[in-house]
This record gives C-alpha cells, structure tokens and sequence, in this order.
C-alpha cells in the first residue's frame, strides 16, 4: 500500500495521507470526504470510519514515523 507522507505545513490531512481521529483515538488513511465527514480506514486495511473533519488532524513526524514502522513490523511478521 502506498501511503503519502503528510505535510506539515497543513493542520488537515488530504485524501491519501495518515491522519489522527482524536475522538476514537485512531491512526489511519483518509480515503475521501462525504457529507460533511472524513472516511479514514486503518493503516493495515480494514472497514473505513466516519470521523467528524474538526477532530480529524495531520500527524506529527514522531506519529508519522511510528505508524508506519508499525506496518513494516507487522508485515515483517506475516512475511510481506
């Protein structure tokens, strides 16, 4: 899966980017916008969730790194 790296220059992350749900406390990858909520679905794959855009924020390069070397080791461990 490629994942695109946020920029920090912006507080909203765009489709395609690693975003933080602070109200469920997730990371995941917005995948699109629709009515009036971001979809964001898990960094691994999975069923998207709607999260409400004002508690939806771009993470910080410490969160960033973390997420992604999350991934790395899991797919390590099933041999991806």
């Amino acid at each position: 899966m490629l994942l695109c790296m946020a920029n920090n220059q912006q507080t909203r992350p765009g489709i395609g980017e690693l975003a933080k749900d602070s109200a469920r406390g997730r990371i995941g990858v917005v995948m699109g916008k629709v009515g009036g909520r971001t979809q964001i679905r898990p960094i691994g794959g999975g069923r998207e969730w709607d999260a409400m855009p004002d508690k939806v924020a771009a993470l910080s390069a410490r969160e960033e790194l973390s997420a992604r070397l999350a991934v790395k080791n899991d797919n390590s461990r099933v041999g991806l």
